[in-house]
């Protein structure tokens, strides 16, 4: 059963247990990274066939193999998949960004070029959870964003062949380019260095397990990522007006997902703390991933009771949630107190549900207190911006003696000399 608590008998870093809890994989994976980079495509085979029970030939997914996955998707989803990628597009357009020229001073042109990754891969998960969601929030950005090629990696089904037609459905209809049958480590050690037939991408994005989270960040510099993501998280700010049983749903929609997520109800009625607490006893057992949900409220879930919703929001400030929802009445009266937290949820009907896979926003977002720093996915992390600088001798020569000063004072005689031989060069 949840733990209830008055605010203050806890620290507030205890409010989410963000001890990762998972074992250490490090080791594990870096040999995984290590046979994969030097030894390519029989590598991926051999851990394949491990994992997964299949080692795919070829690993890209054919086109008719595609076009049997979508064909074998109900088409109302297929309708709810363009319903849901027009959403994510129509968001994820507002947050282009235009390069700028500056020539505000007399034979001097600075600016910026935007410009997008070349290649990038995404990774979608398909173990005790397939994601089709995961295909569009990852996918749609990338491509608004003009990636040259989008390539995906999934893991493989039984013999070999597609495993989740739905994730094919969405990485249809978001634009994916090529499609891999590949999961685990070893998909992102080839995705990072490359084999012989899959190729290697830039940027790595999307979600994982603890082996394909490892992977990341051992790959990380070679490659950019998206981020490291912990297990989910949710706080819900309710007040005494909230429905017991709508706040017991929308925890459980996180627990649900890891036995380490965490689901946090901080509220200013220590009669809805009862009442969620009841509804969650009775929930729970109606979900079909119960066992993990039950594992995830008793072991990570609390809820805290607090003296204001002002208080509440406070707290959720220092805890910098990935998901924080207002089930407040007047929530917009509020949102100008929140300052760290991945997505914001607002009023009594807009469950953290409704951001995982339709309103338009994008799911992948900070998690483990790192909104304090981190941001959603979004445009921005497909593009790379450079600089360009343009002086006239005129210009150069105008700003020489600040520029020699500034490289003396470092101790960096070369610097300097490269500005002097331009505007006193030897012999004159």
């Amino acid at each position: 059963m949840i733990r209830i608590y008055k605010y203050g008998e806890i620290g507030d870093e205890a409010i989410f247990d963000r001890a990762d809890g998972a074992q250490d994989v490090s080791e594990a994976v870096r040999a995984i990274v290590s046979d994969v980079r030097d030894n390519g495509d029989a590598a991926v085979a051999k851990y394949s066939l491990k994992f997964d029970g299949a080692a795919p030939d070829p690993f890209e997914a054919t086109g008719a193999e595609l076009d049997a996955a979508v064909a074998s998707v109900e088409p109302e989803f297929i309708e709810v998949l363009k319903r849901a990628a027009a959403n994510i597009e129509g968001f994820h357009r507002r947050q282009v960004r235009s390069g700028f020229v500056m020539s505000g001073r007399d034979g001097v042109v600075t600016g910026q070029r935007v410009l997008p990754i070349a290649r990038v891969g995404l990774y979608i998960p398909g173990g005790t959870a397939g994601y089709p969601s995961s295909a569009l929030m990852n996918c749609i950005p990338a491509k608004i964003a003009g990636v040259g090629e989008i390539v995906m990696a999934t893991p493989p089904g039984d013999g070999g062949g597609i495993k989740n037609p739905y994730i094919i459905a969405a990485a249809r209809a978001a634009g994916v380019d090529r499609v891999f049958k590949i999961g685990g480590a070893q998909a992102i050690a080839a995705l990072a260095y490359g084999t012989q037939t899959i190729p290697a991408v830039d940027k790595i994005v999307g979600p994982g397990n603890a082996y394909v989270a490892e992977a990341k960040r051992q790959v990380y510099g070679k490659v950019g990522i998206d981020m490291i993501a912990g297990p989910s998280e949710i706080l819900v700010v309710a007040d005494a007006g909230c429905d017991a049983a709508a706040v017991a749903a929308d925890m459980l929609s996180q627990a649900e997902h890891d036995a380490r997520a965490s689901a946090i109800l901080i509220t200013s009625s220590p009669e809805l703390a009862c009442e969620v607490s009841s509804e969650l006893e009775r929930q729970i057992g109606a979900l079909p991933r119960a066992e993990i949900a039950r594992a995830s409220i008793d072991g990570r879930g609390k809820i805290i009771i607090v003296d204001s919703i002002e208080r509440a929001i406070a707290v959720s400030n220092a805890l910098a949630p990935e998901h924080l929802e207002l089930c407040v009445d007047n929530p917009f009266d509020y949102l100008s107190l929140v300052e760290n937290a991945g997505s914001v949820f607002l009023g009594k009907n807009c469950p953290e549900a409704v951001g995982d896979y339709f309103a338009g926003p994008n799911h992948t977002l900070p998690t483990s207190g790192t909104a304090r720093f981190y941001s959603p996915l979004s445009v921005d992390d497909f593009i790379k911006k450079s600089s360009f600088t343009y002086y006239s001798r005129r210009a150069l020569s105008c700003d020489a003696d600040d520029i020699v000063r500034f490289a003396e004072t470092e101790g960096l005689e070369a610097h300097a000399l490269s500005v002097k031989r331009r505007v006193c060069p030897p012999g004159r």
